[in-house]
């Protein structure tokens, strides 16, 4: 396997929670020699030309991200890093926050010149109390050695980072969600427009995003735009960091370029297939299409190749499935986490991924009715543009995909019921049942 540039996981296992370690490793040497010589818009322009792209699911290109808030809106800009992590198979900000803490610092530091913020958010998952710590004590650090609060390095420039735990609600990874939870209301997504950059947080300009976009700003300001950009593809620059779970012989986190073929991915870095064959993989966390094994054997993880394959990036978090698993009984488990998971805000997520679940469940259950592929397919396709967010087509959109390319898992369940054949009995309906 060729040598790999860390430009995230660098410093994992070298001690870089304590601040003098991290300065020795190269850290924050840049803050005062180069990023307060430039302007707002020379950084913007630098982030731009490196490619960096979202690394939170979504992908939208960071620099344009920042050039949409306001700079002259009279109110306040704010920083939030989204650091809930709820995604299932998703695990790599948690590391990344407690292995190098003070990288994120950094970065929040560029973003905050960059932008003209005084004061950021570090939205953490609540069960990340460790994280939490290490986040902590690290600002602890920063704030003493004056690379934090008022008049950093010097300069006239002021700034402020500020923990926020979270209660473990899933849909607060949404933004809008996240930005009403650190508001201190309930945690459900807003509607859009307007978008967060120009009313986000306590109605002023806010930019939301993710650990890995952020941490990744350092090497970036290290290095040039361009040797970041020209290890990654032509339309997404850079590294990523991508979690690999499941059938694997070494699950675990692993850097490496955007573009790597997703067998590379599995056998060289993650050990190989272990307990069967290769049967699927879901190539960016528990909310994306799976692709089976032919796909798996010319995928290359980057945002286009697998949005051509109909299925999506996402975190790069790839769950790894062998032969001896049944995908049906897969989508039921995640039909149980999505419905549980939903906000209750909007009434097809509400009620449909309660039902796709109860349908999923009796599947399992040897209960299930010839039809009820059919069923499931057309319930989850009135799930599209009709909610605030999509969390109802994280269980909804895949669907079609598991139903299509596993038919025989979902056939072999429902031929256990000795009466799958009759007509299944419709119930009496009432809104909630589900919950």
């Amino acid at each position: 396997m060729a040598e790999v540039v860390k430009v995230c996981t660098g410093n994992f296992g070298k001690g870089a929670q304590d601040i003098e370690v991290y300065k020795k490793l190269g850290g924050y040497a840049n803050i005062s020699d180069r990023l307060f010589n430039m302007s707002q818009f020379e950084v913007i322009d630098y982030v731009q030309r490196s490619g960096l792209r979202g690394r939170g699911g979504a992908g939208f290109p960071t620099g344009m991200k920042w050039s949409f808030v306001p700079r002259n809106s009279g109110k306040p800009v704010y920083i939030v890093v989204n650091a809930d992590e709820g995604e299932g198979g998703t695990f790599k900000d948690h590391f990344l926050m407690m292995e190098d803490p003070h990288r994120l610092i950094e970065g929040l530091i560029i973003a905050a010149w960059a932008l003209g913020s005084r004061a950021a958010y570090i939205y953490c998952r609540g069960e990340f109390l460790p994280c939490i710590e290490s986040l902590n004590k690290a600002l602890n650090q920063a704030y003493a050695a004056g690379y934090l609060g008022e008049n950093i390095c010097g300069t006239k420039f002021s700034f402020d980072i500020f923990v926020h735990r979270g209660a473990g609600a899933y849909i607060c990874g949404e933004e809008t969600a996240l930005i009403n939870s650190l508001e201190g209301q309930k945690g459900q997504p807003r509607l859009k427009p307007p978008f967060p950059a120009v009313s986000g947080a306590w109605k002023s300009p806010t930019c939301v995003n993710n650990v890995e976009t952020i941490m990744s700003l350092p090497w970036i300001f290290q290095h040039e735009p361009e040797e970041y950009a020209k290890m990654g593809t032509p339309r997404a620059g850079g590294t990523k960091v991508f979690c690999i779970s499941g059938d694997v012989k070494n699950p675990g986190v692993y850097e490496a370029p955007l573009g790597t073929p997703m067998m590379t991915m599995i056998n060289e870095y993650a050990g190989g297939v272990v307990g069967g064959n290769l049967k699927a993989v879901l190539p960016g966390g528990s909310s994306c299409a799976p692709l089976n094994a032919g796909e798996c054997a010319v995928a290359t993880m980057d945002y286009e190749c697998l949005a051509s394959m109909k299925t999506m990036f996402g975190s790069g978090a790839m769950i790894v499935i062998n032969d001896t698993h049944n995908m049906a009984e897969l989508l039921n488990v995640l039909g149980n986490f999505y419905s549980h998971e939903s906000c209750g805000q909007c009434t097809p997520c509400r009620e449909g991924t309660g039902l796709l679940h109860r349908i999923l469940n009796q599947i399992v259950e040897g209960k299930g009715h010839d039809g009820d592929v059919e069923l499931m397919q057309s319930l989850s396709g009135g799930f599209g543009g009709v909610t605030i967010c999509p969390l109802s087509i994280s269980l909804g959109g895949p669907v079609g995909s598991y139903t299509a390319k596993f038919r025989a898992d979902f056939d072999e369940l429902i031929a256990k019921n000795p009466d799958h054949a009759k007509p299944r009995v419709q119930e009496n309906y009432r809104p909630g049942i589900f919950w």
